[in-house]
This record gives structure tokens, sequence and C-alpha cells, in this order.
């Protein structure tokens, strides 16, 4: 796919990519802009990632944002929240294929975060609840990212005491890891 100058990304998130707990200087998505930057990639990713944001929060928030910034590609990394609060999938569905179709609707390429939640709420829920990313990227024919999170979530020395927000020491991890996924995004 051939990159204009400036691919401007929009990232829609929540606590977890808005660098919930650290200065925005030490959050992935302020390392990865930096890092597009000093390899001269044209890429920048706008973050509209708010902390306890949901799907329902972030369908509500998406017209205003996509009415004032320009983007080519947008990110969903929503439904951690949603899950935490044993929200039923069906709703999380509905509001990510909502989402989806807003962005498509504009003529923007949509690309869909799997997410995982701690397993609180028992193999079932979880089951259904990781389910739905696999369903609704299919549905909407949007590429599936893996975890973000995955590689640092077990390792406590790179957690908050909470255990769900990762620590600055894992925003360079979550930046790499980052890069590489969108740079095979585009590359598609």
């Amino acid at each position: 796919m051939p990159v204009k100058a400036n691919t401007s990304i929009l990232l829609l998130g929540d606590s977890v990519s808005a660098g919930y707990g650290m200065q925005v200087n030490q959050s992935w998505v302020y390392l990865l802009n930096k890092s597009f930057k000093q390899d001269n990639l044209p890429y920048q990713i706008i973050n509209a990632s708010i902390s306890g944001e949901t799907t329902s929060g972030g369908l509500s928030r998406l017209p205003d944002i996509l009415a004032k910034n320009d983007v080519e590609h947008l990110i969903v990394e929503l439904g951690g929240n949603d899950g935490l609060r044993g929200l039923s999938p069906k709703v999380i569905k509905n509001n990510l294929l909502q989402i989806i179709t807003l962005a498509q609707n504009k003529g923007i390429k949509v690309s869909l975060m799997k997410i995982r939640i701690t397993p609180n709420y028992g193999p079932r829920y979880n089951k259904m609840f990781e389910q739905v990313f696999v369903d609704v990227a299919e549905e909407k024919s949007v590429a599936l990212m893996p975890f973000f999170v995955e590689q640092v979530a077990l390792d406590s020395e790179l957690m908050f005491d909470d255990g769900i927000h990762p620590n600055e020491k894992a925003q360079p991890i979550i930046a790499d890891f980052m890069k590489k996924e969108i740079l095979a995004l585009f590359a598609e």
C-alpha cells in the first residue's frame, strides 16, 4: 500500500494506551511517535485514548474525533474496561461493529486490537469475550492485531501493582512491538 507523505493513525483506546500512571513522554504512544520520526517514517499516531474508556464511550466520542482529525487509519484498542465490568459480549461486539462502520463509511482503514482480560469472570466469559474480537474482525474484514501487552502482562516487574496497567519499564517494549505491527499493517 503506497504511503503518503504523512499517514495519520488514530488510536482509540483506554488507559493502557493513554499512559496511565506516568508522564505523557513515558508512554508507548509517545515513544513510538518519536521512533517513527527518528527513523524518518511517515507515520503519526493521534492518541485519542482515555483512561476508563469503554466501547460505548469510544463509539460516542468517535464522530467528533473524526470531524476534527484527518486520519487514514484507525486502530481500536477498546473492550478491556467493558470486560472488567462483565458487560455482555453482545453489547461489546455491537459497539465495536458500529465504531468500525463509522470509520469505514469515511474511507478510513481500520485495525482491531485483540484484548484479553484477567480471568475473574471465569473461562466461559473470557472465551466469549475474546471471541468477540475475532468475530468482529472477520465480519468487518479488518486486520486483527495481537494483544499488545501480552509480552509484559505476566511480568510483575513491568506492571503496576494493580496487575492491569503496564508501568514505565514496559512502555519501550510495547512501543517496539507496536512499531513492528504497524509497519506490517502498512506493508500489506
